[in-house]
């Protein structure tokens, strides 16, 4: 049975998270054991299986440090329906905004999209063929039949119509094939998506019903098509589409995306500590325990009505993450406290830290600037001096002002490089190499003066 999950060993995992995520070796261990747990438990047979319930984490720490960064990376690495969401997006049922079940709604849909694509992705080469036959159609039309037919004209020598039409028609295959066509432009009936626009005033939301307008609309109307002329490469990519969606059983679709939803979705809710009360009972707060107690079966385990249908979910991960500056997590109520038994506290980050993150990273600051300004033919070189003072500023601003983590070094070398960012265009062809002694004179002023410091970095 195909799961979705991929068969990534626990080090593998870690090691993917190590390209883009720096030090956080606690918390990185726990995703990979958590995510190869949800692989073991398809694994295990009989009825013990239904009893693994998945062990949720919680990941405290400062905000850059890495906790939403993991939370990406871990979404490319399973395959398996993910959804991010941030806590303080939600409201107590009763109150104006989403509902915490909406969280299961969207996975449900994110899981239908993946297995549609993965699907369409195995039809694309029958998918292509039934598409060019029928761009052959239109290129091509099949001659008309003899206006007489009651009349049989006398045996010929010659080739007959469709004998003729389908050698002009094999000529024009092997031309489509070669991208002889590719100049030429062709009318097809290409699908309106337009739908007349309507807002809805309701306390519950009609999609917390089951209910899709534009299918119950779509069911009454008749499909509207438009003319759309178009290029040749331009027509076989749509009417591959179209021959694709065709191909695809919607119902067999629906069927394994809820499975998998079920067996393998993950959930990553950010900032839960935004709906932790600090002791007062009062305002808003209220409405932030509403959120936890709303979160509570959900986390547990429940049955969310989808438009697809029921989506249990006892065995959907979930991986909460949050600063707690203000709150403390024992704020959290007691119930979804126990729902959460992982917890990892991520380090803040050193100067060490830093000069790895300019540079280590496949995605590292450093290596996304000399991309920038390679565009205007500029070549951006660091010293390790610089890097070293880059580095050095960025600890010590943390820790006088507010503590950002990874995000102070955006708005360093921001301000560290605006001059070459504005004049960039008029420096072309040029080598530009950023020394220790730079840094120090750039930033020198910003960093002794207090009120410069807190505005700009």
């Amino acid at each position: 049975m195909n799961n979705g999950l991929k068969e990534l060993k626990p080090q593998e995992i870690v090691k993917e998270l190590d390209k883009y995520i720096i030090g956080q070796d606690k918390a990185k261990r726990s995703v990979a054991i958590a995510l190869r747990n949800r692989w073991r438990r398809q694994q295990v047979t009989g009825p013990l299986r239904d009893e693994i319930m998945p062990n949720n984490i919680i990941l405290i720490g400062p905000t850059g440090v890495g906790k939403t960064e993991i939370s990406r990376r871990l979404a490319k690495l399973a395959n398996a329906p993910f959804i991010k969401v941030e806590a303080s997006k939600f409201t107590e049922v009763g109150y104006v905004g989403r509902d915490v079940e909406s969280i299961i709604r969207d996975l449900a849909d994110i899981g239908v999209n993946m297995v549609r694509e993965q699907k369409k992705k195995k039809v694309q080469g029958k998918a292509r063929e039934l598409a060019i036959e029928r761009l052959l159609d239109i290129l091509i039309p099949a001659p008309k039949p003899p206006a007489k037919p009651g009349f049989a004209p006398e045996e010929s020598p010659e080739e007959s119509p469709e004998a003729k039409h389908q050698r002009t028609r094999e000529k024009f295959h092997k031309k489509l094939i070669n991208g002889e066509l590719n100049e030429r432009t062709v009318e097809i009936d290409a699908p309106s998506d337009s739908m007349p626009t309507m807002q809805i005033f309701s306390p519950v939301g009609l999609e917390e019903m089951g209910i899709n307008l534009q299918e119950i609309f779509g069911n009454f109307m008749p499909k509207k098509v438009k003319k759309r002329r178009v290029s040749v490469p331009e027509a076989l990519t749509i009417l591959t589409q179209q021959e694709a969606q065709k191909l695809i059983d919607m119902e067999e679709v629906i069927k394994e995306a809820l499975r998998r939803v079920e067996d393998s979705g993950i959930v990553f809710v950010d900032e839960i500590d935004k709906v932790a009360s600090a002791g007062s009972k009062h305002g808003p707060d209220v409405s932030r325990e509403g959120v936890q107690r709303d979160l509570l079966p959900v986390v547990e385990g429940t049955s969310v009505v989808t438009k697809y249908g029921m989506v249990k979910t006892d065995h959907v991960l979930f991986i909460a993450s949050g600063a707690f500056h203000i709150a403390k997590p024992s704020d959290l109520i007691p119930e979804l406290q126990g729902r959460f038994p992982i917890r990892v506290e991520l380090n803040n980050l050193s100067k060490n830290d830093f000069i790895k993150i300019l540079t280590e990273p496949e995605n590292a600051l450093s290596k996304q600037y000399k991309a920038l300004l390679e565009t205007e033919g500029i070549s951006l070189e660091f010293e390790k001096e610089a890097l070293d003072e880059i580095a050095g500023t960025a600890s010590y601003v943390n820790s006088k002002a507010e503590n950002i983590g990874a995000r102070r070094l955006h708005t360093i070398m921001t301000t560290l490089l605006e001059d070459i960012l504005f004049d960039a265009p008029k420096l072309k062809n040029k080598k530009i190499t950023i020394s220790g002694k730079f840094v120090k004179e750039t930033l020198k002023d910003i960093v002794e003066d207090e009120d410069l410091r807190k505005f700009i970095l």
